[in-house]
């Protein structure tokens, strides 16, 4: 970055900005490349986007700064957003800066780190935090037009086969079988519409430094309107999945002896703080994140093997397309 004309910026735009600028990129596999600056006695983090050409919807840092400005202050914990440029000219491309705010990110669901009350209080704190997010009423924020009208998952659906199809390199008769049945058994839209995250999991959260709080929401790149289940079926799918293999599921774990909840009682906790009485299609649901999870890993393979991805990591997540297919076919069974 050029942090001389970054730090003209950040003068002129954030209020009781002093001191000698630094800048820190954090470590892991953001898409939107996410830095630590350190002016003086203050912190604060910014989020860009990558340089160069880009797709056109992709790494709306603009987006990410809209909803977490219309959630600041609510019940849905979010760094206090400060500053947008729009401006690509100051640093070569669109970024916002945020708070700095410190706490814990823990990145195994097994949280072994943690002791069984406190497990269970994690757990208990993800789901009371994801039904608040879609307690949120859209329109009152600011975010009513913040995505498409009709059936979320009949447009979720459609855009994942052909994302599916433009990367296929071999036929998957798992991924045929679900490709078939999706369509065929979508649920009728119950017309709730919510601000979905998109990608809720454990290591997109930061609890606080002591408590089982959660005082951060994070990665809001692929938040949109839609069915509200989407997020909650996206995290309870990942627990399905191996703990080898490079992926951190709980599959085989037994999480009664470590307090964390089955996945039963994990919905039947949302549904109660959500006003549901229960959730009918459930495997569908399920069915359908791992369809989803499966397509974009084969977009993943044949980037590799175009020779744009790194080879020996991509090619060895798009080994992953079968196995997922194969447990989305079993909750389909």
């Amino acid at each position: 970055m050029d942090l001389p004309a970054l730090d003209a910026w950040l003068r002129e735009h954030v209020g009781d900005f002093d001191g000698s600028l630094q800048a820190e990129k954090f470590a892991g596999g953001q898409s939107n490349p996410t830095f630590k600056l350190t002016a003086g006695a203050q912190q604060y983090v910014l989020r860009r986007k990558p340089p160069g050409e880009l797709l056109k919807s992709a790494h709306a840092v603009d987006r990410e700064f809209k909803v977490i400005s219309a959630l600041y202050g609510s019940q849905v914990p979010v760094a206090k957003p400060i500053a947008l440029c729009e401006d690509e000219s100051v640093i070569g491309s669109m970024f916002y800066v945020m708070e700095f705010i410190e706490g814990r990110v823990f990145w195994d669901p097994a949280l072994p780190e943690l002791s069984n009350s406190e497990r269970a209080q994690a757990y208990d704190e993800m789901n009371r935090v994801l039904a608040a997010l879609h307690e949120v009423d859209v329109d009152a924020v600011g975010l009513g037009d913040y995505g498409r009208p009709g059936n979320y998952f009949e447009r979720q659906v459609s855009r994942w086969t052909k994302q599916y199809r433009a990367s296929e390199t071999e036929t998957i008769e798992s991924m045929e079988i679900l490709l078939k049945w999706l369509p065929e058994n979508m649920p009728e839209d119950d017309g709730r519409v919510a601000l979905v995250h998109g990608d809720y999991r454990l290591d997109n959260v930061m609890f606080h430094p002591t408590e089982m709080k959660i005082i951060g929401v994070l990665d809001w790149e692929l938040s949109t309107l839609g069915n509200p289940i989407a997020d909650l079926a996206y995290q309870v799918m990942a627990w399905q999945l191996p703990r080898d293999g490079g992926v951190s599921g709980l599959a085989d774990v037994d999480r009664a002896a470590l307090s964390i909840p089955s996945d039963d009682v994990y919905i039947q906790q949302y549904c109660e703080r959500t006003g549901r009485a229960a959730i009918p299609d459930w495997n569908f649901y399920i069915a359908f994140c791992f369809f989803r999870l499966a397509a974009i890993l084969q977009g993943v393979k044949k980037r590799a093997l175009q020779g744009n991805a790194s080879s020996e990591e991509a090619l060895s997540r798009g080994e992953q397309v079968k196995p997922l297919a194969d447990l989305g076919v079993g909750f389909i069974q």
